[in-house]
């Protein structure tokens, strides 16, 4: 369980977050239980089944009020915005409040002479089509005003880290669609944020070389590996009411990397 929250901040609020199974994704669904959301738990793999089961079964016996589903998904689908949409209002009702777009994909070492059109597609699918797409089919459902959009990006994008250019590229996308999205759902009352992971202990963390393992962490300043609950603790917050003058951002939660 994360740090308890100030209150039940998010209660009644309908949030979907996809690739909630585990890792960021877990870390970020437990904080905005704490806060009494339902949520939808979005997942891939057959694989994830159990944990994604057993977090529901967490969130559901929280006592906070808090809800939770689970929904089988691929972001590389077409057809999985409207199945994610639909399971989600099914539950809870019209109405979804907020959407976390936390589902990711990253690879091994690929520097430039290994990048292959099979990893681009795969990862750009995955990271930016999934999550663009996703976005517009909450679109219609959000409310009349204060909808939240969260993408989960990454310290990459910014700082380079050698042997993902893909991975980082995506997520450099996703800083753009930030600020576009931003600029379009403002008027509507509705806030569009990015919060941009440093190192955190994730297995996509844990499958880059060790040697970049190892200079990105000699540039964090705080000295250590992020965890799931310091991402989730942000995602809480943009998710809330009192977030509501935070929008087009991009938030470093790195440990001073920069």
């Amino acid at each position: 369980m994360t740090s308890a929250a100030p209150s039940l901040s998010l209660t009644g609020k309908v949030v979907i977050v996809t690739g909630a199974s585990r890792g960021i994704g877990a870390g970020i669904a437990m904080s905005l239980a704490e806060r009494g959301a339902k949520l939808a738990l979005v997942y891939t793999s057959e694989s994830s089944i159990a944990l994604t089961t057993a977090l529901a079964d967490k969130i559901n016996n929280l006592g906070t009020g808090a809800q939770a589903i689970t929904v089988r998904a691929d972001s590389r689908d077409l057809s999985s915005p409207a199945k994610i949409v639909s399971e989600t209002r099914a539950a809870f009702g019209d109405t979804i409040h907020v959407l976390v777009n936390n589902a990711g994909h990253g690879e091994a070492e690929q520097p430039l002479e290994k990048i292959d059109v099979d990893a681009f597609n795969r990862m750009f699918e995955i990271n930016v089509r999934g999550p663009l797409f996703l976005t517009q089919a909450v679109q219609p459902h959000l409310p009349s005003h204060g909808g939240r959009i969260i993408f989960i990006s990454s310290i990459g994008a910014q700082i380079g880290v050698p042997g993902v250019g893909i991975y980082n590229a995506t997520k450099g996308a996703l800083n753009s669609l930030t600020r576009t999205l931003s600029n379009e759902l403002a008027p509507k009352g509705h806030t569009v944020n990015a919060v941009s992971p440093g190192p955190t202990e994730s297995d996509m963390f844990r499958k880059l070389p060790q040697d970049v393992i190892d200079s990105v962490l000699e540039q964090t300043p705080a000295g250590r590996v992020g965890t799931a609950d310091d991402i989730g603790a942000v995602v809480g917050f943009l998710a809330e009411e009192q977030s509501r003058w935070v929008t087009g951002q991009i938030l470093n939660v790195a440990g001073g990397l920069v």
